[in-house]
């Protein structure tokens, strides 16, 4: 087998000694990968689908090579395309389909002596890179060597989901390799037994030593109360209990995803399990061997939820999957780092070895030999930010569907041996993966993951929250404090936000007030309001240009805003058709909602009643009446009345004047950001109402 080459520091001691570090981790991986393709003795392997639910084989052989292309060409440091028939044939198409929702296309499949004779240009030209591109230390995030980095990080990433592929190739195409051996030690398997974990931190706030994907960085923090988890992966022997039991048969194991999944694949055991005069083998890269009852069983996570499920039955107790917190917290209590021994990086086998082998303070395998699935689906850490030139490798798994997976297996190398690797798949997918178990009492409590990709919902929530544009300040910001100033001596126990859209109004309002009600009539916007108020944070797609998106996420910590979270309600109403009980407030404000409305001068007469005496009523809006929003008999302004032009202010002293005195006046700007290039520049109109006695 190749020799293995270790992580590369990005603050090493020298450009020269870095540079030689990189060139040589290239041209391992590089060759690693073509070693791992050496497994294949019929060419028919290219091109018969291993698994329905992903390319062939041809694909994932020129697909990192065309990544290094592609990435350099983005950076503006390939001069040239070297191939753009094969790059658009090689470009797309790497994360697996869901089961219910196969996609069939026909490809024009390249040869692979063709596809060979490619990856040999690809591998001269990235050569010549690494060795006459300049750079500095250490290697950041738009460092040329970063995006190196990453195309190699990337190419070993394959080396694993390639594997996969070929332990679902037929035997018939592959030979084994005695540079690739595998593990056929045989053992009792041990009994597998809970064991305490205590309570503690865990803390997690990636720097940049090693290179790492966009999903490592950020900061997390939680604390966990005591559990159990298994001293063991569950092995072979352990799973054989379920399946002998009817596991995969009984729906009540099953989550409801689970079951649509296991009833469209009739899986009646783990993939790969061979069965064979009514028992197993078990299926390695190249070969078949004995049923390996000492070794870890490999599943994906639904069979693995099923399992927790039923030996919870069986035992009487609440067992579930490990959160990755929780998987964490295991590290840390068994003192387990990069250097601890583990059968991972290709250094004992190209398989799997008993369960028993490498023992980490009690408990065995905390990181190695098989991936380990958690209960967690992937989120985003706080801060957390997509690099420009691979924006969608992180954000498409912030969907609620895709769990993470911790700890690497017998083939992880590069990246995806460390600790802070966070790396996940949807849960019908295969990877070298099994599990633990654990028992415990922790509720897991993060943001929600996904991304706001309403175009509309979007657009506001970067009005509302988005820093200054064309040097004009945050609106709802600005509108805000000018309320507050024109509070002065004036009590500030309660205020009313109409029209708060995504909220950022509300929120500052409660810098000051004790309480205040947000209200809107669109749910979209609440619903984004909410989401801050109860996570502290929001996250949507904003476009740049065409559909180049740009991934953004708020916390209220950046805006000074986090009391404010407990002070605000919001609702869900229609302005010309309030509650009673809206009512009592000092305050009153109301940005941009009146030519909106369908009947302006309904909610002006309505509004006065909700205030208290001398309390505050201040308006906003830049009087753009169309007819879609308020038929043209309802406009306050904007129009002519017997030969003479009535402006929108005039409108207001009319319908408020008799109730109200009008305080002052102010031309407010604001901007809306449609994409990176196109906003709309308004200037909106403030008036301040004082309600008379």
């Amino acid at each position: 087998m190749i020799k293995i080459t270790h992580n590369i520091k990005l603050d090493g001691e020298s450009v020269a000694e870095t540079r030689a570090q990189i060139r040589e981790y290239f041209l391992n991986t590089y060759a690693l990968y073509e070693e791992l393709f050496s497994h294949i003795i019929d060419e028919k392997a290219y091109y018969e689908k291993a698994d329905p639910l992903r390319h062939p084989l041809i694909f994932y052989f020129g697909h990192t090579a065309t990544f290094f292309v592609n990435k350099l060409t983005r950076a503006n440091l390939y001069p040239r395309r070297i191939d753009e028939r094969l790059e658009a044939i090689f470009a797309v198409g790497v994360d697996e389909m869901s089961w219910d929702d196969l996609n069939e296309k026909h490809y024009a499949w390249p040869s692979v002596e063709e596809t060979k004779a490619y990856r040999d240009d690809v591998k001269a030209s990235v050569l010549e890179m690494i060795d006459n591109t300049p750079f500095i230390l250490p290697i950041t995030w738009d460092s040329p060597m970063w995006i190196i980095m990453m195309a190699i990080e990337h190419e070993r990433i394959h080396l694993e989901t390639s594997s996969v592929l070929l332990r679902q190739t037929p035997l018939a195409y592959l030979k084994p390799l005695s540079s690739w051996p595998i593990s056929t030690e045989h053992r009792y398997a041990p009994e597998n037994e809970l064991l305490p974990i205590p309570a503690g931190d865990v803390f997690q706030d990636r720097k940049d030593t090693y290179y790492g994907w966009d999903n490592e960085y950020g900061k997390h923090e939680a604390t966990i109360p005591s559990f159990k988890a298994s001293k063991f992966l569950v092995s072979n022997k352990e799973f054989l209990a379920f399946v002998e039991d009817k596991g995969y048969a009984r729906d009540s194991y099953w989550e409801e995803s689970g079951k649509r999944w296991k009833n469209f694949a009739k899986v009646t055991h783990p993939r790969f399990w061979v069965p064979q005069n009514g028992t197993y083998k078990i299926r390695f890269l190249a070969q078949e061997v004995d049923f390996m009852y000492d070794h870890p069983v490999e599943v994906n996570y639904h069979e693995a939820k099923a399992y927790c499920n039923w030996l919870g039955e069986q035992k009487g107790k609440k067992l579930r999957l490990p959160t990755e917190d929780e998987w964490y917290r295991l590290v840390d209590f068994c003192d387990v780092n990069e250097e601890s021994a583990a059968n991972i990086n290709l250094e004992h086998f190209a398989s799997t070895v008993p369960i028993s082998t490498f023992n980490h303070n009690g408990f065995y395998d905390v990181r190695g030999n098989v991936w380990q699935w958690s209960q967690t689906a992937i989120y985003p850490y706080e801060g957390f930010k997509v690099h420009p030139l691979y924006d969608d490798f992180s954000t498409p798994t912030f969907d609620g569907r895709h769990n993470l997976i911790k700890g690497g297996s017998w083939i992880s190398t590069g990246n995806e041996t460390l600790l802070s690797a966070r790396y996940a798949f949807r849960r019908h997918f295969y990877q070298h993966a099994g599990f633990r178990y654990v028992e415990s009492s922790y509720e897991e409590n993060v943001a929600d993951n996904i991304y706001e990709s309403d175009a509309l919902v979007s657009q506001y929530i970067e009005f509302g929250w988005g820093e200054e544009a064309l040097d004009v300040p945050n609106y709802p910001a600005t509108c805000a404090s000018l309320a507050i100033q024109y509070m002065k001596d004036k009590p500030t126990k309660s205020a009313l936000d109409i029209g708060c859209a995504t909220g950022r109004s509300s929120f500052e309002l409660a810098r000051v007030f004790d309480e205040v009600t947000g209200l809107d009539f669109s749910a979209r916007f609440i619903s984004a309001a909410t989401k801050m108020q109860a996570s502290k944070q929001l996250r949507f797609t904003h476009p740049i240009e065409g559909d180049i998106l740009a991934y953004k996420s708020l916390s209220l910590r950046d805006f000074g805003l986090e009391e404010s979270a407990n002070k605000v309600t919001f609702w869900q109403a229609d302005a010309c058709n309030l509650k009673p009980l809206y009512h009592g407030y000092d305050l009153i404000f109301a940005g941009n909602l009146l030519d909106r409305l369908y009947d302006p001068e309904k909610f002006l007469m309505d509004v006065s009643h909700r205030l208290n005496a001398k309390g505050m009523l201040i308006l906003t809006s830049p009087y753009t009446w169309l007819e879609e929003f308020t038929p043209k008999e309802k406009w306050l302004g904007g129009y002519k009345r017997e030969g003479q032009n009535i402006t929108s202010l005039q409108g207001l002293k009319e319908i408020l004047e008799g109730a109200f005195t009008l305080v002052d006046t102010k031309d407010i700007p604001f901007v809306i950001k449609e994409t990176a290039r196109k906003h709309q520049h308004t200037i909106a109109q403030m008036t301040v109402w004082e309600k008379k006695l």
